[in-house]
């Protein structure tokens, strides 16, 4: 089972990042699928480092095509994103560190993070960027 499903209340009306939130719900599942099935440490340090690279290049196109459009709250959204950047070096350099599995507490984070994130802030922007043309 599932961490997280994907669901129509997550969509933000721009198809682009949509399918790259897709894509993070998928891959935060991926980690948490291993760790039910106790090859957690097998698999964190690859699942990690693709998450962490994946979301800084998602992060990327939303403030590159905010900041294309003038969306005013890009400081504030930027912030958030570079808030959850530091969070996620400092798990990753806790894993590189000790080689421990991530608990159950941190994919809760995780998963608390993106759906917040994903419908409280980047709801945010669905409807200024359609207002330019952006779908």
């Amino acid at each position: 089972m599932a961490l997280m499903d994907w669901s129509p209340a997550f969509s933000v009306n721009v198809r682009q990042f949509d399918d790259q939130h897709k894509k993070l719900v998928a891959m935060v599942n991926q980690l948490h699928d291993a760790m039910k099935v106790g090859k957690g440490s097998e698999v964190l340090g690859p699942v990690l480092n693709s998450l962490i690279s994946y979301t800084a290049s998602h992060f990327a196109d939303e403030e590159r095509l905010m900041q294309q459009n003038g969306y005013p709250d890009l400081a504030r959204h930027k912030a958030e994103h570079d808030k959850l950047t530091r969070q996620v070096l400092d798990l990753q350099k806790q894993y590189q560190t000790t080689k421990s599995a991530l608990s159950m507490a941190v994919m809760s984070f995780l998963k608390d993070w993106l759906v917040n994130h994903i419908q409280g802030e980047d709801k945010k922007y669905g409807p200024f960027l359609n207002g330019k043309g952006v779908a």
